[in-house]
């Protein structure tokens, strides 16, 4: 993804929302890792490259303690391009959490856990997936170099039944990505939303859509809101936009642009411009073919 703002992180770095991904992905939905057993880990750290320090960053990085006792460290890397040295990057990252174990002067030892969270749904990750997919290893040099793998969790093929175990808002980003996977469309869940910037800020940074944040001012002071509400406010948006620039037809092009971006069926969609789905299609064909 590159270099992300902060406020694109800031769903998953709810206690709430770490806590969630990790019981899913690792524990099968069982409430093992609570959201009060967390702390902040710092996301940086450092190496030398040609005789340079320089530093290194995480997403998220936490630590999961109870009754005094660290358990382990868990750190989550978001990525929505295929990496081919990501193995790489994942045991850099876990070798930086137990060196610095060694250097924080006790005798702690706990295990350092990364999770790799890819958003991709036109296709599965193909790239390497652990050091042995990277490496090109002599025959007679494999039993002296030992393999690494990474916890890579592919969002957009999870179950159904395995994103119905979310409770927190990742859940709407789970779902999100599994519906484009399966249909290349969007039909929104009218559930709560209770981290809404942090959400959009997200899925923004996700999805490349900006859209997701632009409404946001629009939408903060309402009492409920839900990801139908988020895309009813860009459809009046667009049609607003439309209108102020004499677009002829704001509407029915706003409808069509949303129905090509997978944000709307067109069954909502024809029903909203107020013709046949045959009708709507004809429509998106002369601004698409």
């Amino acid at each position: 993804m590159g270099t992300k703002d902060i406020t694109e992180k800031a769903l998953e770095d709810y206690n709430d929302v770490f806590a969630d991904i990790v019981n899913v992905l690792l524990f099968n939905g069982e409430e093992v890792v609570r959201q009060d057993q967390l702390i902040e880990g710092s996301p940086y750290s450092n190496y030398t490259e040609n005789g340079k320090i320089r530093s290194q960053e995480r997403d998220i990085y936490k630590y999961w303690n109870h009754n005094q006792l660290r358990l382990a460290a868990i750190g989550f890397e978001n990525e929505t391009k295929e990496e081919e040295d990501m193995p790489l990057r994942v045991m850099n990252y876990d070798a930086a959490g137990y060196r610095a174990q060694i250097s924080n002067g006790d005798d702690m030892r706990y295990p350092v856990v990364s999770l790799v969270l890819y958003y991709g749904y036109k296709k599965k990750w193909s790239k390497a997936k652990t050091l042995y997919d990277r490496l090109e290893v002599p025959d007679n040099l494999k039993e002296y170099v030992f393999d690494y793998g990474m916890n890579l969790f592919e969002i957009a093929y999870l179950e159904d039944s395995v994103v119905d175990k979310f409770q927190s808002d990742f859940k709407f980003v789970a779902d999100y990505f599994v519906q484009m996977r399966k249909t290349g469309k969007y039909i929104a869940p009218n559930e709560k939303i209770i981290h809404v910037q942090e959400m959009l800020s997200l899925m923004s940074a996700l999805t490349d859509d900006s859209r997701f944040t632009d409404v946001y001012e629009d939408i903060k002071g309402k009492e409920r809101i839900s990801m139908c509400t988020v895309l009813d406010e860009i459809e009046t948006r667009g049609i607003e936009k439309g209108i102020e620039k004499g677009i002829e037809k704001g509407r029915d092009n706003t409808l069509i642009a949303l129905v090509h971006d997978g944000l709307l069926s067109v069954e909502i969609a024809a029903d909203r411009a107020g013709v046949s789905i045959d009708e709507f299609k004809v429509m998106m064909k002369k601004v698409y073919n």
